[in-house]
């Protein structure tokens, strides 16, 4: 029971269409195993339900909430049904991305639609539900900040905004730990790697016309450790460790969970 009452809040806790589990839904989950209480925020609703109903089947505490996270109205929406609801946020744990299926592009092939699209999907989302949810944070002399980028910040990766936004992520992340740390609010960044995600591999797979199974065999080939991708409960147990009093001195970091 590491988030014993903690009230935490998942933007991206539903997940795109695929027979595997994604970070977001993971973490949702592993979160109220542990004790928290769960505001699941999703464009998707139903998506955001089936979150919250696996939980409370569980016997957790979990509300769904449709939130599009490119509106800024929405976010503080989502703010305030938290705070509506138990009174304060303990963590905000930012889960949102896209890359290809948004149509991510190599640089001499993006076009500004779709550059603007993503950007405003995987950065800007996550600076505004920063900037609604730090003042909350601020006042109760606590919180926990956790942003998902991925280790496209930092490896060779052809499409040019999923790799911009998640490098941006990082040091936005260091920023907002800079700044806060006077206030007792930690924020921490974890970069996934090759993930078995619908997000990762289904989305790919469907934007490419191929073979599920193909995309998933080759992205294994790739993961050094054991030839085989992590799964979103790798993440998840990555946020909780970060979102927990296990973690409590540790702030502004960046922690890869890929498999080497």
């Amino acid at each position: 029971m590491r988030l014993k009452n903690k009230t935490t809040i998942i933007v991206g806790g539903g997940q795109t269409p695929g027979p595997t589990l994604g970070n977001g839904r993971a973490t949702a989950l592993v979160f109220a195993r542990e004790g928290a209480r769960v505001l699941v925020a999703d464009c998707d609703v139903v998506s955001a339900e089936e979150t919250a109903h696996m939980i409370q089947e569980a016997g957790g505490t979990a509300e769904a909430i449709r939130t599009d996270v490119t509106r800024e109205v929405d976010i503080i929406e989502m703010i305030t049904r938290c705070r509506t609801l138990w009174g304060r946020i303990d963590v905000l744990h930012n889960n949102v991305g896209a890359s290809v299926a948004a149509g991510d592009a190599p640089i001499t092939e993006i076009t500004v639609e779709a550059f603007d699209r993503i950007v405003s999907l995987n950065l800007r989302s996550a600076i505004l539900a920063c900037k609604h949810a730090l003042p909350v944070m601020r006042e109760q002399g606590f919180g926990v900040i956790l942003s998902i980028a991925s280790t496209a910040a930092w490896e060779v990766y052809p499409w040019v905004t999923y790799k911009a936004t998640k490098s941006a992520m990082i040091e936005f992340n260091r920023q907002v730990a800079i700044q806060n740390a006077g206030f007792g609010i930690r924020a921490n960044t974890i970069c996934p790697g090759l993930m078995d995600t619908p997000m990762a591999v289904d989305s790919r797979a469907r934007a490419w016309g191929r073979n599920r199974d193909d995309v998933a065999s080759e992205r294994d080939e790739r993961v050094p450790l054991g030839k085989k991708m992590g799964t979103a409960w790798d993440v998840a147990n990555a946020a909780l460790f970060l979102a927990s009093e296990d973690a409590r001195f540790i702030t502004g970091v960046t922690l890869p969970v890929d498999g080497g």
